[in-house]
């Protein structure tokens, strides 16, 4: 295994895991980000714990090569919090090394620990390499089907 390590992010991680989202969403969907509007994004779940955290992997140097934000959604089925995986990164040439292996089963023990009944995660429908992976870590495609609508917000 390589020389890798998995713990919380921290506020100083903030610009890091900004320009990891933008590279992710134009590899994942060819979608451009406005870094200034992503790192404002990230620096909000170091400023309120309820919106998340982030769980980082550093390699030996302590260089970040990999984050994912967790969220949390409370099942009134279950009565108990479902977490969900997003914006799941790792750079290039850490992939395929076993970093995000090692994350994901962080995620499942933290959860275990916190008595969260789930663990879930959306995935582009063309990122086929994003779906091998998971499915390989033991995860499940979901019966459910996924809907979305953007609402136009007021400016302040």
């Amino acid at each position: 295994m390589d020389d890798f390590k998995i713990e919380p992010a921290i506020i100083d991680d903030v610009s890091q895991i900004a320009l990891f989202q933008v590279d992710m969403a134009k590899e994942s969907e060819n979608l451009d980000l406005d870094y200034n509007t992503v790192w404002s994004g990230v620096l909000a779940v170091f400023e309120d714990v309820e919106k998340g955290s982030y769980l980082v992997a550093r390699d030996a140097e302590g260089n970040l090569i990999a984050s994912l934000l967790l969220t949390r959604e409370w099942s009134d089925w279950r009565a108990k919090y479902y977490w969900w995986i997003q914006s799941v990164y790792v750079v290039p040439e850490w992939r395929r090394r076993g970093v995000y292996r090692a994350m994901y089963q962080t995620v499942k023990e933290l959860a275990s620990d916190a008595d969260v009944h789930t663990v879930r995660l959306y995935c582009d429908s063309q990122n086929l390499a994003g779906q091998s992976t998971y499915t390989a870590l033991g995860m499940q495609k979901s019966h459910y089907q996924f809907f979305e609508e953007e609402i136009e917000c007021l400016e302040e």
